[in-house]
């Protein structure tokens, strides 16, 4: 299994990274700010202002490190990685079953299973813990909901018919997430999820640590020899990672919006770190966005239990685990696709 690696994310406005040695070195002002050997890196993130030298570049790109350039708000923008991974017959095959519908069908289902299911997980867990604090009603009624769109996933004959069920559902889970944010003395509340821009402080949240998670997941595919690009749920669009984003579907509810939902529930973060931009989104501050990208990284390391290959793995490495199934099914390993389900 693939050594957990650490993400290098420098949000720091007008860094500069270079190569010295064996090391990547990142200066602020001209000062020395940090030194980490590569081996010790799997990507490095770079928001907004921050610059690399073209030796840097190239060094990262010899060593298998992909080097990611978002806005300083969390917008991809581009990334720099090696050779591409990998043997072709894998990717020729993959490509043939993303033209195949019962493929595609088959697969979309499983994705979408996951991800509801573990919705589900999220709602029910809220009801467990804080039964006291919230609509238990509303609560209850979504999660029976999203569970009898879970059922109806299987009698359908084309994706586009589960894209409509996962439609369906993401409205039922969003309906209540505000109903999950226990303390809103800071002003947390959540209304609907806005995307392009996020119009609140907790779809700034949630659309940055989407971006994080977007990301793992690619670096993962690209590791076993995937097309990042190619996906089942995610139709094909320039520039659009479709397989990334169908198999960080499953994660979404688990990592990332348990994520956002405990540090708000938690007052780790404050409605002054947030400001609303000319655009009307509203974006976090150089401080916040370091608290939920140190969080971010801490929570990669916490252990839960994959109950498809019954073993205890770091949330860091459910990626590659992911990924790795996605091969094997692909490469006609194993008979199906599993998803990866929270318990």
């Amino acid at each position: 299994m693939r050594k957990l690696l650490n993400t290098l994310y420098v949000s720091t406005q007008g860094s500069y990274l270079r190569r010295e040695g064996e090391t990547v070195l990142i200066e602020q002002e001209k000062q020395k700010a940090g030194q980490y050997p590569i081996h010790m890196i799997g990507d490095i993130v770079c928001f907004g202002n921050v610059l690399c030298s073209p030796f840097l570049l190239g060094f990262c790109a010899e060593k298998g490190v992909s080097v990611s350039f978002l806005s300083e708000h969390g917008r991809f923008m581009a990334a720099v990685r090696g050779p591409v991974s990998g043997n072709v017959l894998l990717r020729r095959r993959q490509y043939r079953m993303a033209d195949d519908e019962k493929t595609t069908c088959e697969i979309a289902a499983k994705v979408v299973s996951g991800k509801l299911a573990n919705c589900r997980v999220v709602i029910n867990r809220t009801v467990r813990d804080h039964g006291d604090k919230i609509n238990v009603d509303a609560l209850k009624s979504a999660s029976q909901k999203i569970s009898s769109i879970i059922d109806r996933i299987p009698g359908m004959s084309s994706a586009d018919e589960i894209r409509g069920l996962e439609g369906q559902a993401a409205a039922e889970y969003f309906r209540v997430f505000d109903h999950l944010i226990i303390e809103k003395k800071e002003g947390f509340a959540f209304a609907e999820r806005s995307r392009r821009p996020p119009l609140d402080e907790v779809n700034a949240l949630l659309s940055f640590i989407y971006t994080l998670l977007a990301h793992d997941v690619r670096s993962a595919l690209e590791t076993v020899g995937l097309d990042p690009a190619v996906g089942f749920l995610h139709r094909d669009r320039p520039g659009r990672p479709g397989l990334a984003l169908d198999i960080m579907e499953e994660f979404r509810p688990a990592i990332a919006d348990k994520l956002v939902l405990s540090m708000i529930n938690l007052r780790q973060l404050k409605k002054k770190g947030f400001t609303k931009a000319a655009s009307g989104a509203v974006v976090m501050d150089d401080e916040t966005r370091k608290k939920v990208l140190v969080e971010y990284q801490q929570r990669k390391q916490d252990k839960v239990h994959h109950p498809y290959i019954e073993e205890d793995v770091p949330i860091g490495l459910l990626f590659f685990v992911q990924a790795n199934l996605m091969a094997r099914y692909i490469r006609g390993d194993i008979d199906g696709y599993p998803p990866f389900f929270w318990r």
